[in-house]
C-alpha cells in the first residue's frame, strides 16, 4: 500500500524532467529557426561599416534608421505595399465568397456526380503550379489583362484547397441542426452564413492566413504577368532591388527584407491561436 504513493511520486517527477527536456529542446529550435531573422533585423539598424566586423555584434553598436529611410527613397516600396495589399486582399475576398459555396455543396447536398467533381478539386489541389502557368498566362493575355493586378489576382480566386478544408470543417455539423433551421423556414444560405461559418471561424482564419502568407510571398506568377514598376509587388520590388544593387548595400537590403515579412510576422503572432485550433478541431474528419 505504501508504494503508491511512491510511484505516483516518481511518475510526477519523471513527468517534470520530461516537460523540462521537451522545453529546452523547444528553446534550442526556436533560437535557431529565430536567429537569422533576428540577425537580419540587427543588420538593418546597423551602419555599412558595422556590417563586417571581426566578432559579430548582434546588438547594433550604432542603431540607425535611417536605412529604412533610404530604402523607400531609392526604390517605392510604398507603392509596392499597397499593390501587394490589394492584389492579397482581392484574392482572400473572393475565395471567401467562392469557396463556402462550394464547400457546402459538397458537404451538405446529395447529387449524381458529386464525388467525381470533389475528386477533380482534389486533383487541383495536387497539380502544381508551373504546371498551369502557360495556359493562365495564355488566358490573361487573350482577355488582355497582362500588367494589372487583376491579372496575379484571377487565377486564384477558387481555391480547392480552401473547398477542401471547408467541406470537412462542414460535415462536422450534425445534420439534425440544419433540419431544424429548414423547419424554422431558415434556407441553405441563411443556414451557412449563419450557423456553418461561424462553427467553422477557425477554418476561416487558417485558411486566410495560409492565403495571405502564400500570395504575400508568391513570386513567379506577378513576375510572369506584370512589367512596370506601378503594379508590382513587395516580392518582385524586393528582388529588383537586390538585383540594381548587387548585394552592395547590404543595410538597406536588410531593410527591405524585415520590411517585406515583418507584416506576415506580426499577422501570425496575433492569430496563430486560431490557426492552431482550426487543425486541431477543424480537423480531417470525413
Amino acid at each position: 500500500m505504501r508504494s503508491r504513493p511512491a510511484t505516483f511520486s516518481a511518475a510526477l517527477h519523471r513527468l517534470g524532467l520530461n516537460r523540462l527536456l521537451l522545453h529546452m529542446i523547444l528553446l534550442i529550435v526556436s533560437t535557431i529557426t529565430a536567429a537569422p531573422y533576428f540577425w537580419a533585423l540587427s543588420t538593418s539598424l546597423k551602419l555599412r561599416r558595422d556590417v563586417f566586423t571581426p566578432v559579430p555584434q548582434w546588438i547594433p553598436p550604432n542603431p540607425t534608421l535611417q536605412n529604412y529611410v533610404d530604402l523607400f527613397y531609392m526604390a517605392p516600396f510604398g507603392l509596392f505595399l499597397v499593390n501587394t495589399i490589394l492584389v492579397v486582399s482581392g484574392i482572400l475576398v473572393i475565395q471567401l465568397i467562392t469557396a463556402p459555396l462550394a464547400a457546402y455543396v459538397f458537404a451538405r447536398l446529395r447529387f449524381a456526380g458529386s464525388g467525381f467533381l470533389f475528386g477533380l478539386f482534389l486533383v487541383q489541389m495536387m497539380m502544381p503550379i508551373h504546371a498551369v502557368v502557360v495556359p493562365n498566362y495564355l488566358t490573361i493575355n487573350a482577355m488582355g489583362l497582362l500588367d494589372t493586378r487583376l491579372a496575379m489576382m484571377l487565377p486564384f480566386w477558387a481555391s480547392g484547397y480552401a473547398v477542401f478544408l471547408l467541406r470537412q470543417a462542414f460535415r462536422q455539423v450534425p445534420r439534425d441542426f440544419e433540419d431544424a433551421a429548414l423547419i424554422d423556414g431558415c434556407s441553405g444560405l441563411r443556414f451557412l452564413w449563419h450557423v456553418l461559418l461561424p462553427l467553422a471561424k477557425p477554418t476561416v482564419i487558417a485558411f486566410s492566413l495560409i492565403s495571405v502568407v502564400t500570395h504575400w510571398n508568391d513570386f513567379l506568377w506577378p513576375l510572369i504577368v506584370t512589367d512596370s514598376p506601378a503594379v508590382r509587388t513587395l516580392t518582385i520590388g524586393l528582388a529588383m532591388f537586390v538585383q540594381q544593387e548587387s548585394g552592395a548595400d547590404w543595410p538597406v537590403l536588410m531593410a527591405g527584407t524585415i520590411f517585406v515579412t515583418l507584416p506576415l510576422l506580426l499577422l501570425f503572432l496575433v492569430y496563430q491561436r486560431k490557426f492552431i485550433e482550426s487543425f486541431m478541431y477543424a480537423g480531417l474528419k470525413g
